[in-house]
């Protein structure tokens, strides 16, 4: 195992967390509501923030199997990390060109940035098994994670130091210095990848040429396909089947509360510089919770902590209808804290016991598409229910269906008759069976 690579890749977490903290939870959902969104009437803002999600993971999904494809076939999943990295890094720098009124020019790039994260990210991910020892991965991944908290947080703060203190790094006014934090997450995000980048060995890629742009045409056909018998095969795991339904509501819910907790707030009058110190109170919070939540997973049980979980974030969701200062958003930053890491977690563990032994790679992948699909729909019922009713408080409420039903739904699960059926389903000449949602 190279050392330097696995350093590269571990610092990898800490370099693109930039993003998902200044862009996606803190610093730009306040500068689209009261800059980029100026002159927007009532929660357009906020309905506008939620439909640039959607139609950003819109375009994920339909780019992931094709980019995987291409990624297998040509021999280099490293190259594609770097120009997914560049698709993330540019716009988020270019973001300090959009002024006021210019939601259209950042809505573009923040979906240009979401994609450069998000697809990216899965090519990342797949680093780590070709390039890491199984016996190592546990462990090397949990340290990429808590890097991600670190890095992200880290310079989230320095973010929030230069927006509410301008004067202090020579900026004229708060606007300056938040359209400079921009230019630093796309900065940070390419400086602290080069490591990977530089040290990270690969065979020499296969050249792009015709013939092997048609193989990977084929590539992503078949990859199409063969997610289409994944589906199919989802009837000789009814447990699985009907976790997997509770998982996309309730993760959905998770994704939701993410991306809109902070344009939120600003639509109901929270101050910017009250909202990004709440963000990073939870991103704080979050990696000892996580461990501590490891812990009581062990004594309790994964779907119990699980349902638990989703319990605070459905009080969250209720309490943030009736936020109305600061102080409250602080709490519920606090909260999310305390389960955010713990609850993925939790849901990945449940999911892989439910897993046919060597089929785990085909079920993650179907998992990790079919998510993308569905997490389109917790921000469109947000701007729906956002535009009909032309309150930013009762679309926050709507996102509490997803979490009900996620919690129903898991309930009904038997997670140790469904990794029965995962076993027996594999045996030869075993039937397809088991019953439906009445189980």
């Amino acid at each position: 195992m190279d050392k330097k690579a696995v350093r590269g890749w571990i610092l990898y977490d800490w370099a693109n967390s930039a993003f998902a903290t200044t862009m996606i939870a803190a610093v730009m959902p306040v500068y689209y509501d009261k800059v980029a969104g100026k002159g927007l009437e009532g929660s357009l803002a906020s309905v506008y923030w939620a439909n640039t999600q959607s139609i950003a993971m819109l375009f994920v999904a339909l780019l992931s199997p094709l980019a995987g494809a291409a990624a297998d076939l040509l021999g280099s999943k490293l190259r594609f990390l770097i120009t997914f990295t560049l698709l993330g890094a540019v716009p988020s720098s270019l973001m300090a060109f959009a002024g006021e009124g210019d939601w259209f020019l950042a809505s573009c790039l923040l979906v240009l940035g979401i994609i450069g994260f998000t697809t990216g990210g899965t090519f990342y991910d797949a680093l780590l098994r070709d390039g890491i020892p199984e016996n190592d991965r546990h462990k090397v991944s949990a340290q990429g994670y808590a890097m991600g908290y670190a890095g992200g947080g880290l310079l989230l703060a320095v973010n929030i130091l230069m927006i509410q203190k301008p004067e202090w790094f020579g900026f004229a006014d708060s606007t300056a210095a938040t359209k400079a934090s921009f230019v630093t997450v796309g900065i940070w995000w390419l400086l602290f990848s080069l490591p990977l980048f530089l040290n990270w060995k690969e065979p020499r890629p296969e050249r792009m040429s015709g013939p092997a742009l048609r193989r990977v045409g084929r590539k992503a056909w078949q990859s199409m396909r063969r997610l289409g018998e994944t589906l199919r095969s989802l009837k000789r795991y009814p447990e699985l089947l009907k976790y997997m339904i509770a998982f996309w509501f309730f993760n959905d819910g998770i994704s939701t509360v993410i991306v809109m907790a902070t344009i939120y707030g600003s639509s109901i009058g929270i101050e910017s510089s009250d909202l990004i110190l709440a963000l990073l109170i939870t991103q704080f919070t979050g990696l000892p919770a996580t461990l501590l939540f490891g812990r009581l997973v062990s004594r309790f049980g994964a779907k119990r902590m699980l349902m638990y979980s989703l319990a605070v974030y459905l009080v969250i969701v209720v309490l943030g209808y009736f936020m109305t200062n600061q102080l409250h958003f602080y709490i519920l930053a606090f909260m999310v804290g305390l389960v955010q890491g713990g609850s993925q977690s939790a849901a990945r563990s449940l999911y892989a016991g439910l897993l046919p032994a060597g089929r785990s790679g085909e079920w993650f992948g179907f998992l990790a598409l079919s998510s993308k699909f569905t997490s389109m729909l917790g921000p469109l019922v947000f701007s729906i229910v956002g535009t009909l009713t032309g309150s930013s408080r009762t679309a926050i409420l709507s996102v509490a269906a997803f979490f009900l039903i996620g919690m129903v739904l898991l309930s009904l699960v038997d997670f140790v008759k469904g990794a029965l059926q995962a076993e027996q389903a594999e045996l030869p000449g075993a039937a397809a069976g088991g019953s439906g949602f009445g189980a």
